[in-house]
């Protein structure tokens, strides 16, 4: 009998299933959810920030395992323009990033390519007032001063705010790829192609600079920051990857400009093998530490990496994402997907479990201990209806309706030349305390639970 185990779709948000009936602004270009779960926010390419709520209905947990509802959505980001660089800023959501809840409310910060805001979520009432000396909307004098009415307010409905705080701009040259806040939950770090800057939360107008790799020379350029991350736990800490495959760990005890890294994690490329497209795909577009900081996840075009940060000599673990996609890096080259940066996440505290996304609305989860366990899923209202039930890893397996939702695709059912290239999982997010997962897929926003 088929185990009841296993991934399954439970939701999706999005009304417009096809691409040509959706806009630019609609697409979502970052998920992220907060420090318990409890909230998920994405962001659109239109600089809008929806949020999520989790249902605390006891019927829907024990039929669905867990459900969000809309919670409510802001304008965080408007187009700007750059009138010193003559350049157009788009309002594009790069990056999410959960603060700490105080007294009720929600605290986060956006970025799109210059500038990042720190916002404000809460409930506000809102007030009438239901006793005056107005008659027919004119004020009349009363008829004696035992009839002299005080105004009276009085609560009309609740209504969600979304109030910014702070705006930090000004401090990056170049696009904003990255944002992560500080265990201390004071400080946080922002990174662009170039430089890493540190701020406090509490001082919008000074960053402190604490990685420049800009040379002298611009034309001396060989390589730019694509992802930067502060460790979980050790607040002096932090990661930035680099597009020549190499991430760097950063000490900021040892100096204010971390110009030297106390730790180096990088592949050595044979030379026997190396290509045209070698540095393209070797780029790191995702970092992630797991939880317990311990590990390190990796993600570059064809592979995601398990690093332990006490051994910087080789990867704990190697997996093929994009194998069968090798024969066609020419093509992918020339269409520019060769160049789409895929972030990854971890699963678990420990980090026992990782994803990643992959073209055709595919994405992967590897269970880091057996990859026995590993699964491939489709971010596809019509995946659901009939599809293949295939064993982790490509082993066989019995073939059915999947139940539930339940169901797997193995690699060796793939046709590189019918996948779909503009359909492709970027964003994801892994709930911090359990099994389910929100997927991006184009402007539809998917949740999947174990």
């Amino acid at each position: 009998m088929e185990s009841e185990r296993g991934w399954k779709f439970t939701q999706c948000f999005g009304d417009k299933a096809e691409l040509e009936e959706m806009t630019e602004a609609d697409i979502i270009s970052a998920v992220e959810f907060n420090q318990d779960g409890r909230y998920l926010a994405t962001g659109d390419r239109g600089g809008r920030v929806v949020l999520f709520e989790r249902s605390d209905s006891a019927a829907i947990m024990l039929k669905h395992g867990c459900e969000y509802k809309f919670y409510t959505e802001f304008q965080s980001h408007e187009p700007e323009f750059d009138y010193l660089k003559s350049l157009e800023i788009e309002e594009k959501i790069n990056k999410i990033k959960w603060l700490p809840s105080t007294n009720g409310s929600l605290f986060m910060l956006t970025t799109n390519d210059k500038t990042i805001k720190l916002w404000k979520v809460c409930e506000k009432s809102l007030k009438m007032v239901t006793d005056n000396n107005l008659q027919d909307g004119k004020l009349m004098p009363p008829p004696s001063f035992s009839d002299l009415k005080l105004p009276q307010l009085t609560p009309h409905e609740n209504i969600i705010a979304a109030i910014p705080r702070k705006i930090y701009a000004n401090a990056h040259t170049y696009h904003i790829n990255s944002i992560s806040v500080n265990s201390d939950n004071e400080t946080y770090i922002s990174a662009d192609d170039l430089r890493v800057n540190l701020w406090n939360l509490g001082i919008n107008n000074q960053s402190f600079n604490v990685v420049d790799i800009k040379p002298v020379h611009m034309e001396d350029l060989t390589e730019v920051i694509t992802a930067a991350e502060f460790h979980p736990i050790s607040c002096n800490l932090f990661i930035y990857s680099s597009s020549k495959g190499t991430i760097k760990m950063c000490d900021m005890r040892d100096t204010a400009l971390c110009d030297s890294q106390a730790k180096v994690f990088e592949v050595e490329e044979d030379p026997s093998s190396k290509n045209f497209f070698s540095e393209i795909i070797s780029s790191v577009s995702d970092v992630k530490f797991s939880a317990d900081g311990r590990y390190i996840l990796s993600r570059d075009y064809l592979t995601v990496r398990v690093w332990d940060i006490r051994n910087e000599s080789e990867p704990v673990k190697s997996i093929n994402v994009h194998d069968y996609l090798k024969p066609k890096l020419c093509d992918l080259y020339e269409n520019d997907n060769i160049f789409d940066k895929f972030e990854c996440s971890f699963g678990g505290y420990s980090g026992t479990h990782a994803m990643t996304g992959s073209y055709n609305n595919y994405f992967n989860i590897f269970d880091l201990n057996n990859s026995e366990n590993d699964v491939m899923l489709q971010a596809d209202k019509n995946a659901f209806k009939a599809k293949r039930v295939a064993g982790p890893n490509g082993s066989k397996s019995k073939v059915g309706v999947p139940r539930n939702g339940r169901h797997g695709i193995r690699k060796d059912e793939i046709n590189i030349d019918n996948l779909d290239y503009s359909r492709k999982i970027l964003h994801a997010s892994w709930h911090p305390k359990e099994n389910t997962l929100a997927v991006a897929a184009t402007n539809n926003l998917f949740i999947f639970t174990d």
